[in-house]
């Protein structure tokens, strides 16, 4: 983390409810899971955001790796596979720019037939992370079987870094697990400077959170990837 360049996004949903105004996930992915609707937005988002990786990079922009969080109702579904590929071959957008971001549940049921679709997945080149890594049950068995290529510690154990000897003794036990898997680490939910430090301190790869900035919009992204700004404020930069 000690190079302050932008190497990845990831994607966002958020609802512009008419009446309710902005509304997060937590809002609203719950009902579409119950009413069928989460496979088309899931696809729907997949699309959006590999359009938009294609477009800052044919407006020159710096290139970098664009995260889609995909549920287990999608992973599962039976054309999920080749959704994928329609989507990286109508977007045109290269597959090593692409990060498809799983839960440890997801990842641990079924575990056959997700270490297929997995290898396929590594196989066309996309980037795979786990999301939220720390919070669910993952193998370690699994965990070094799978085409992993990040794990994301979950934020609750950053928050809690500088209050909770145990949550930085998990972070650290997960980049040296992660550095010796051979896999790239980052730390959600960065905040603030002293969370930062440590992070630093330890050699996490990368970190993503309020601290760095808050998700803005497209076009607010170009202009900073244009710019070659940084994320991290100058007073932390040394």
């Amino acid at each position: 983390m000690v190079d302050t360049a932008i190497v990845g996004v990831e994607a966002l949903i958020r609802w512009q409810h008419p009446q309710r105004g902005l509304l997060l996930p937590g809002h609203f992915v719950s009902v579409a899971e119950d009413c069928g609707l989460i496979l088309p937005m899931g696809r729907w988002v997949l699309r959006e955001a590999c359009l938009q990786a294609g477009a800052w990079k044919k407006a020159g922009l710096p290139a970098i790796t664009v995260a889609v969080n995909t549920s287990a109702l999608e992973f599962r579904s039976e054309d999920f596979l080749k959704n994928v590929c329609a989507t990286l071959k109508t977007t045109g957008l290269d597959p090593h720019c692409l990060e498809i971001e799983l839960t440890e549940s997801i990842l641990m049921r079924d575990v056959e037939s997700t270490n297929a679709v997995l290898h396929s997945l590594s196989d066309m080149g996309i980037r795979l992370s786990i999301d939220d890594f720390g919070t669910g049950y993952s193998s370690l068995n699994y965990l070094r079987r799978f085409p992993i290529n990040t794990l994301k510690i979950d934020k609750c154990f950053v928050n809690q870094l500088s209050a909770n000897p145990d949550d930085a003794t998990i972070v650290q036990a997960v980049i040296s697990m992660g550095k010796s898997l051979h896999q790239r680490v980052i730390a959600e939910g960065v905040e603030t400077q002293a969370q930062y430090a440590f992070l630093l301190a330890e050699h996490c790869d990368e970190g993503q959170g309020y601290y760095f900035g808050y998700p803005m919009a497209p076009q607010s992204l170009a202009l900073l990837l244009s710019a070659g700004g940084s994320l991290i404020p100058p007073s932390a930069q040394g």
